[in-house]
Order: C-alpha cells, then sequence, then structure tokens
C-alpha cells in the first residue's frame, strides 16, 4: 500500500548532563545538539521539542513517520543505534 498521510511522533529523550552541557557551550538547546547530531549520522530529519513548548528539564523531539513500509525497520534499527552511541557518547554507557 502506498503511504496516504503522515503521522507525526513527539518521543521524549532522555540527554545525559554531559551532552546538556556541550550544547550550552555551542549556544544550543540539548534537544538541539542531538537532533543535529542524528541528522548528521543517521540522515533522519527531525525538529527539537524546545520550539514547542516542553516542560523544562524535558527533552522531546518531533518526527513525520513516512517511510514505505519496507524501509521502517530499518530506520528504526538507525535511529536506536544512534541513540546508543548518543549516550555513550556524552554518558559513557549505552541505556534506553
Amino acid at each position: 500500500n502506498a503511504v496516504e498521510g503522515a503521522l507525526y511522533c513527539y518521543p521524549q529523550i532522555r540527554i545525559p548532563p554531559k551532552a546538556v552541557a556541550a550544547a550550552a557551550q555551542k549556544g544550543y538547546a540539548a534537544d538541539v545538539l542531538y537532533c543535529l547530531e542524528l541528522l548528521d549520522e543517521t540522515g533522519i530529519c527531525t525538529v527539537p521539542g524546545s520550539g514547542f513548548g516542553q516542560v523544562d528539564g524535558t527533552f522531546h523531539l518531533r518526527t513525520t513517520i513516512l517511510p514505505p513500509e519496507e524501509d521502517f525497520e530499518s530506520i528504526i534499527k538507525a535511529f536506536s543505534d544512534f541513540h546508543r552511541k548518543f549516550l555513550r557518547r556524552y554518558e559513557g554507557r549505552a541505556f534506553l
């Protein structure tokens, strides 16, 4: 079946304190850093939740789910792999 619409997803993400500090050094909100690194490393485009009025101390991103069904599994794997690497990079361990 062809995709006939879009689904917005607005998940909460955990961002380690070291990533929050790294983002602040660059003049970014932490979720902006996350989204930029996700785009650079995977090509997955998301929008930082800070642009939508999230509660202080929480982090979100917004994405639109549009891939063909046959690509969905590989995209979810790329997203998951990136998230684990991001956590290792800034926290020294991978947790979900």
